[in-house]
């Protein structure tokens, strides 16, 4: 992963950290709406077999990629909170 170097002819570390947080917050907003939806058999069935565990997959591989992002974002802020001005 790419980190953002601080230095002075580029973006603020404290610019970068505050639009991190901002991002960071957003992907949490996501992933709480995400879990929110409801994914139950009822709503499957009459589309075959294994719609309904298709459908189960799907939504957690969506989850999955927010929270891959949510982490990279952490990971991001981390590395620049603990880099030199």
């Amino acid at each position: 992963m790419m980190i953002p170097t601080v230095h002075l002819n580029g973006t603020s570390k404290q610019n970068m950290l505050e639009e991190l947080e901002v991002a960071h917050g957003a992907v949490n907003t996501a992933i709480d709406a995400l879990r929110q939806v409801t994914v139950h058999g009822r709503d499957y069935y009459v589309q075959g077999e294994h719609a309904y565990l298709q459908a189960r997959h799907e939504m957690d591989a969506r989850l999955a990629a927010l929270v891959a992002v949510q982490d990279d974002l952490l990971t991001m802020r981390v590395a620049i909170q603990t880099s030199f001005d």
